[in-house]
C-alpha cells in the first residue's frame, strides 16, 4: 500500500469516504460546498481510491476547525498524523507577529490519545463551554435509490 496525498477531492470521492464511514452521502451540491468551504484541503488515496480527507475551516481569524474523514480500514496507517502535520504547516505559514490560531477538532471515540500526542488538549466545560450541535434538514436521508432517481 502506497498512500498518495493531494490537495483536492471530487464530490463522488467525498461521498464514498462518508459511506465507508457509515455516514449518509450528501447531496452533491452540499458535498461540493463542504469541500470548497475549506481554507485548506488534503486527501489521501490508496491507488485510485480516495480513502480520507481533511478539511480546515478558517477565515483568517483566531479560530479554525479541522475535520478529518477516514475510511475505517486505514485508521492505523499514519494518515491522521500526516494530515495534521500538513494542516499545521499551512497555518504556521499564515502566522504573523502576535497571531495565534486555535484549532478545534472533533475526535472519534478511541482516537483521543492519537490527537493528544499531536498536541491537542481536551476542551473542558470550565474553559470553553460544552460542545453542542443541531442538524437542520427537510428529509431524513438521501438513500442510494433516491440518488439514482436524482441522477447522481
Amino acid at each position: 500500500m502506497e498512500i498518495i496525498y493531494k490537495n483536492l477531492l471530487a464530490v463522488d470521492e467525498y461521498n464514498a469516504i462518508r459511506k465507508a464511514m457509515g455516514w449518509r452521502r450528501l447531496h452533491p451540491e452540499q458535498a461540493q460546498g463542504n469541500i470548497e468551504g475549506n481554507a485548506f484541503v488534503v486527501s489521501a488515496y490508496d491507488g485510485p481510491d480516495a480513502i480520507a480527507m481533511a478539511g480546515l475551516r478558517w477565515n483568517g481569524g483566531s479560530f479554525a476547525s479541522l475535520n478529518i474523514l477516514l475510511h475505517p480500514e486505514y485508521e492505523d496507517c499514519g494518515i491522521q498524523e500526516e494530515f495534521t502535520a500538513r494542516v499545521f504547516d499551512f497555518l504556521r505559514g499564515k502566522l504573523k507577529p502576535g497571531f495565534g490560531i486555535q484549532v478545534d477538532i472533533c475526535v472519534r471515540a478511541g482516537q483521543e490519545g492519537l490527537y493528544e500526542n499531536l498536541g491537542f488538549e481536551y476542551i473542558t466545560p470550565e474553559n470553553r463551554g460544552v460542545p453542542m450541535h443541531i442538524c437542520l434538514t427537510n428529509q431524513v436521508e438521501l438513500t442510494d435509490k433516491m440518488f439514482g432517481q436524482m441522477g447522481f
